[in-house]
């Protein structure tokens, strides 16, 4: 199949995964009663699942650019429930773990032990600050999800792709908080931010354009 055929294709699944990542976001929070969905909404997530497959085919044609959508999909779904719920599934996080585990053993078995550590250090890294904070400050500092969703990324991209996803998402951090106060809502201490959002981010660039080199900011 040509490679044009393929990122056509994910382009055009997207629309339906689109749709269903529009409806769970919505019924999978527990927190309250389940809203109607706005048609803005869903046509809304519907293009951006087929934005992002079309994102992946451009840099990665061929059959690679469905396993870019799979990634990009599930970054999606976990970035809605974050931004709208302060949310991050375990069952949708492992998912992302072991998608990124399964890929990279189907492609490069050899390459499988470096993102074994990369989804252990990447869990370990973030759960480590997050027992500090709260030891330290006697509350909590990251969400729980936070450690599970960079351990889902260590398993797509590497443990060379932690440093990267984790600088891409501090970046995307400042941005909403920076967002927020242009906007006359400034972000106190004791106001969630979504981190997770900043960490999908990070994942999906450092997965699309590999880990960013530091030297190249000398």
């Amino acid at each position: 199949m040509p490679d044009i055929a393929f990122v056509v294709l994910c382009a055009l699944l997207g629309v339906p995964v689109g749709l269903i990542v529009s409806r769970a976001s919505i019924v999978l929070p527990k927190t309250k009663a389940v809203e109607q969905e706005q048609l803005c909404r869903k046509a809304l997530l519907a293009v951006a699942c087929a934005g992002l497959a079309l994102w992946a085919g451009l840099v990665w044609p061929g059959p690679k650019a469905f396993l870019g959508a799979l990634l990009g999909w599930q970054l999606l779904a976990l970035a809605v429930l974050d931004a709208e719920h302060f949310w991050l599934p375990r069952s949708l996080t492992i998912t992302l773990l072991l998608t990124g585990l399964v890929t990279i053993a189907a492609e490069s078995l050899p390459q499988l032990p470096e993102h074994l550590l990369g989804a252990a250090l990447g869990f370990g890294l973030l759960a480590g600050i997050a027992f500090l904070y709260r030891r330290l400050r006697d509350k909590d500092g990251l969400g729980g999800g936070d450690a599970w969703l960079l351990a889902g990324g260590g398993a797509w991209t590497g443990w060379h792709g932690i440093p990267s996803i984790l600088v891409l998402g501090a970046g995307a951090g400042l941005a909403y908080v920076s967002l927020m106060a242009l906007r006359g809502k400034p972000v106190g201490s004791a106001q969630p931010v979504p981190f997770g959002v900043g960490l999908a981010i990070g994942i999906w660039i450092t997965w699309l354009y590999g880990p960013v080199d530091g030297y190249d900011f000398l």
